[in-house]
Formats: C-alpha cells, sequence, structure tokens
C-alpha cells in the first residue's frame, strides 16, 4: 500500500491561540501587530515563544530573550504564556484531525501526523483534504495551520514547513530534487546549527549537496550515526511509522532563564536543588527512574556548555542527583562567567522495577525516597507552592515531621 502521511503544524501556535482567545472576546487580534508571547518587559527571565509576522519583520526570533526582542522592537506587545489555554486548544485541534485520519500521532503540542495510507477511495485528492481540514480548523477554532503531505513522515514535516502562514504544501517522492534538493543544509530535519555549521565549511550548501555527498566522508565529517541518519533524510527516506501510542518519557528536563545573572557558588546550588527537585517529582510521578544525569550551563556569553554522568543503578532520589548535579556543575563552570541559565537533564528513563530493586538495600536511600515522597504528598494535597527545600538537610527534617504527623493521625 502507498502510504500517504499528513503533517499539521499550527503558524505561531501560543501566539495564535492567545489571538484567536482575544477575538472571540471581541478584543484586538494581536496578530496583526507586533507581538509575541513571552516573560515579562520588566525582568530578563523570559524568552520568545511564538511571534507575529509584523514582530518577525523586526527580526524577533522565536527563543531569544525577551530584552534582545525589546530592543529591536521598543513598541512589542506581549503576552505571558497560558499554558492551560495551550493544551486545550491542542487538543481541539487534533480532535478536528481525527475526524479525518484513522491514526493520528501527537508529535508535539502544537504539531501531529496523520497517516492516511489507503484512504484513496474515501478522500481521492490529497490536497483537497487537505484544505478542507486546515480551513475547517480556521473556522471552527478561530487559527491557522500549515499542512505538509508526503509518502513519509520527514516529507511531510519538511513540506509543512515550507510558505506560511495558512498552507498546504505537497512533497512527494518525485518533488525532492526540485523541492528538497535546493533548499540551504540547515532547514534538513535534525541538522543543528553546529552540524550546519560544518557541512558549510566543507562547501556542502544544500540540502542536494548532503544528498550527493560520500556516506563514508559523511560519517568521517559528523560521526556514523548522525552521518547515516542525514544521508537517508538528505535523500528522502524515512521508514518511521505514525503511531497513536504516546511513547513513554524518553528523559526529563527542567532549565530557568536567569532575572540576574548568577555570580557565586552557593546561588547555583540553590537554584540547582529547585530544577532538581521539581525534574525528580515529575519522575517519580510517572514511576520512572533515571540512569543518567546532565547539567546544562549558558553564560552572559550565551554560549551553552553541558556534561553528563552515567548512573550504575537508576535513581528517583532527589538528594542524590542534586549531589551529582554539584559535581557536574564544578566540573562545567569557569567561576568567572556570570550566568544566564541553569538547567537539569535526566535520561536513560527506566520503568524496570526489578533493575530498581538495589536502591532498597541501602538503608540512607530508603529515608531519602521516604523523605521524597513525605515532599510529593504535601504538595499533591496542598499544592505545588506549599514547600520548598532551602536546604536538602531541611527537606528531610519536613518529611519526618510530617510522617510523624500523618503516622499519629492514623494511630488515633
Amino acid at each position: 500500500m502507498k502510504r500517504l502521511i499528513f503533517h499539521v503544524d499550527v503558524n505561531s501556535a501560543f501566539l495564535s491561540w492567545e489571538a484567536a482567545k482575544r477575538v472571540r472576546q471581541g478584543e484586538e487580534d494581536i496578530r496583526l501587530i507586533p507581538s509575541a508571547i513571552g516573560g515579562d518587559r520588566d525582568k530578563r527571565t523570559g524568552v520568545i515563544l511564538a511571534k507575529s509576522i509584523p514582530a518577525k519583520r523586526y527580526g524577533i526570533k522565536t527563543g531569544e530573550p525577551v530584552a534582545l526582542a525589546l530592543r529591536k522592537c521598543p513598541t512589542l506587545y506581549l503576552a505571558k504564556p497560558d499554558f492551560r489555554l495551550y493544551e486545550n486548544c491542542s487538543q481541539a485541534f487534533m480532535d478536528l484531525c481525527r475526524q479525518y485520519a484513522p491514526v493520528v500521532e501527537k508529535y508535539s503540542i502544537d504539531e501531529c501526523f496523520l497517516d492516511m495510507s489507503g484512504t484513496e477511495r474515501i478522500y481521492p485528492d490529497p490536497v483537497a483534504l487537505a484544505n478542507r481540514i486546515r480551513e475547517n480548523i480556521k473556522e471552527k477554532l478561530g487559527f491557522t495551520v500549515n499542512i505538509g503531505i508526503g509518502s513519509n513522515k520527514l516529507l511531510a514535516k519538511m513540506a509543512s514547513d515550507f510558505e506560511k502562514p495558512d498552507k498546504v504544501h505537497t512533497l512527494y517522492d518525485y518533488e525532492i530534487e526540485e523541492k528538497l534538493w535546493k533548499l540551504p543544509v540547515r532547514e534538513l530535519f535534525t541538522v543543528g546549527a553546529s552540524t550546519a555549521d560544518k557541512l558549510e565549511r566543507v562547501c556542502i550548501k544544500t540540502v542536494g549537496d548532503l544528498a550527493r555527498l560520500d556516506v563514508q566522508i559523511l560519517k568521517a565529517l559528523v560521526g556514523t550515526k548522525l552521518g547515516e541518519q542525514l544521508h537517508l533524510f538528505a535523500n528522502g527516506i524515512d521508514n518511521s511509522q505514525v503511531t497513536d501510542a504516546p511513547e513513554k518519557a524518553k528523559g526529563y528536563s527542567n532549565s530557568t532563564t536567569l532575572e540576574n545573572d548568577v555570580t557565586n557558588t552557593e546561588d547555583a546550588y540553590r537554584i540547582l536543588l529547585a530544577l532538581a527537585d521539581t525534574t525528580t517529582a515529575r519522575m517519580r510521578a510517572d514511576g520512572a527512574r533515571a540512569y543518567c544525569v546532565g547539567v546544562t550551563i549558558r553564560g552572559n556569553d550565551f554560549r551553552d556548555r553541558s556534561h553528563q554522568r552515567r548512573l550504575a543503578e537508576a535513581t528517583d532520589i532527589t538528594a542524590e542527583v542534586f549531589t551529582l548535579c554539584k559535581q557536574l556543575f564544578n566540573e562545567l563552570w569557569d567561576k568567572r562567567t556570570p550566568l544566564r541559565l541553569l538547567g537539569i537533564s535526566l535520561t536513560n528513563v527506566t520503568c524496570d522495577e526489578e533493575a530498581q530493586m538495589s536502591l532498597f538495600e541501602d538503608n540512607k536511600k530508603e529515608k531519602a525516597r521516604a523523605a521524597d515522597k513525605a515532599m510529593d504528598d504535601i504538595r499533591n494535597k496542598f499544592g505545588s507552592d506549599t514547600i520548598t527545600r532551602g536546604a536538602y538537610g531541611a527537606a528531610i527534617r519536613i518529611g519526618k515531621k510530617h510522617k510523624a504527623q500523618m503516622d499519629n493521625k492514623n494511630q488515633k
């Protein structure tokens, strides 16, 4: 059976969803003015999450600091993020897509894949169907999408990134040379900035240049695994399936852009503790543990540096993660460069209980996990802001006190 895949991508999702809500309330459409979704203009904690087309004309980019965006456009209108609204809008547009497709895969909060393979008798014209879906979303939900059509997920996703907004584009196998190969190499899916720079330095400028490059030379340039993947993608080859079953989390991460630069270890440790606390709590809620802990820092030179370490045993213990984060941080930071961002990641995740049984053999770990559980219970019952960790020792004492109170209550 010939494969037919749609990729549906909301145009400037967070801003579009906020704008659609305001239009329904009779307010101005912020898509028509220089506007963005981001943090407080009086602080440096936020980054631009989405921007309008008029804002793009000022050179404003998604992911850049709010302060930089305001220097480019002092009159930029900023709306604060509303993640509950985003989840509701995401669910609404994917539910609408499910009315047409046998299988819909949520790829991210604002994009999904539709497997339309075998539906040619119902929908003989894929482009007409894609336009119907696009118009239906705009009419019923109030925001626009781009839809890419291809014979696999890669080609469909690349097609949806062609001219925006509110468009339908095709990228079939016979169109690869005409539409895909002429693109700059850095526009190919999975090609990051550093990889693109490396390829361009050896005159690999377009996707076509990459597709025609000997795969052994490519592997020597970027590594075996990435080289093989880029060779396939540049030639439009992708055998991954569209699945409606959500995958288990491959990792957990959290980061924060700092309102004031961090210039001392003590402040950095406090931030790392808070990040370790929230990230391990999410992991514990999913019944997961991680074998690998990573730390990322960003200096005021906007250069990112990261380091990670694999554990002999998977963990979900806040204290254990925090201790390792401090070690990694000390190896990363030169103690001179002011820091704008700190982040941690927990990867190589497992839910295999047998692989984790050795954790219970350590009495200290049992106590630490009991304290973590007590903290989680308090937050689940009274709210996430009820209790925070000033230091892990304090958290242990709080956890023990809570456990004693609960024991006394149960005894009564």
